[in-house]
């Protein structure tokens, strides 16, 4: 290019200098690119959930009813919200999630860590069993808490079959609860394991190998080196399975509804009542933000409890 140039002004051709305006403008719009293709996304988002989450707010405060229209609404101010914090139901609700989210994520997090652990052997066609942990996940919400509840059928389910005993699983407050955990638990611990598996995988092999040398166990190796080295997986899938499971709702009510006596009613499903069973919108508006609050504030706290343990 420089040589071309030179022979060009030798012999006396003259190039035509770019506009200095020109160059300006092309290193906006480079600058500005990023923008402009995220914006139609960002409006299309904003559109679909930020218009619904603004007027569930605005609902909140409302005292509306079926009869009148959209937005002819009586304001109330926090009546809907001082209800709630008042209603034992919904108090009790929320005491259940968050048993219910401690148990669950608890025993998706051990389960998945063991199935990794098993399935970072390098064994024949382990690869074959890498691809079958997948298919709970995949199987659709509904679909998968269907087939469990004609497995878990007090007359005809093959559960009941295998032990020998007839329990009425669904239908009994002392074992609808767990009932419901063990199907999330099935179709939600491998998440975990594949995700803390790609984690095992890409650990590095050199203080493992250092650790076996210098006559460490397996326990030691494992407590002391690939724990420690798991930890940033382990957050994550933590964090992520603490936000879904505070929120489940669809296992819940395929097999239970809330039931028996509320004794799988989370707040989920408490929301779920209020504003398409009772239509009670304001009030299901109120709870759903109270839910929503609730659950940043777990994040929140977890993510500081994280953040001060590395710091130290």
């Amino acid at each position: 290019m420089g040589g071309a140039t030179t022979t060009a002004n030798q012999a006396g051709i003259a190039i035509p200098a770019r506009p200095e305006r020109r160059i300006l403008a092309d290193r906006w719009l480079d600058r500005q690119f990023i923008t402009f293709a995220v914006m139609p996304t960002t409006l299309l988002m904003l559109c679909v959930f930020g218009l619904p989450l603004v007027f569930s707010g605005f609902l909140s405060f409302q005292g509306w009813a079926p009869e009148l229209g959209l937005f002819d609404g009586k304001f109330v101010g926090t009546a809907n919200y001082e209800d709630l914090l008042t209603d034992p139901d919904f108090i009790g609700s929320i005491r259940l999630t968050l048993i219910y989210t401690a148990s669950t994520v608890t025993a998706e997090l051990l389960c998945g860590l063991g199935i990794a652990l098993l399935l970072n052997i390098d064994l024949p066609y382990i690869a074959i069993f890498r691809t079958f942990l997948i298919v709970p996940m995949m199987i659709t919400p509904v679909v998968a808490a269907f087939c469990w509840k004609l497995l878990l059928d007090p007359d005809h389910g093959v559960i009941n079959y295998w032990i020998g005993e007839h329990i009425v699983w669904l239908g009994r407050p002392d074992t609808a609860l767990f009932a419901v955990s063990l199907v999330n638990v099935w179709q939600n611990a491998p998440y975990v394991a594949i995700l803390l598996l790609a984690g095992l995988r890409s650990l590095p092999h050199e203080p493992v190998e250092a650790a076996r040398i210098d006559g460490a166990s397996v326990w030691q190796m494992f407590w002391h080196i690939t724990l420690p080295l798991l930890r940033p997986y382990i957050v994550v899938a933590l964090l992520l399975r603490t936000i879904f499971e505070f929120r489940a709702f669809d296992n819940i009510y395929v097999l239970t509804s809330g039931g028996p006596a509320n004794a799988t009613m989370t707040l989920s499903q408490f929301t779920y009542l209020a504003s398409f069973v009772r239509f009670d919108l304001s009030l299901g508006a109120a709870a759903s933000w109270l839910m929503l609050l609730m659950s940043m504030l777990l994040c929140a706290v977890f993510m500081t409890t994280v953040r001060r343990r590395d710091a130290n």
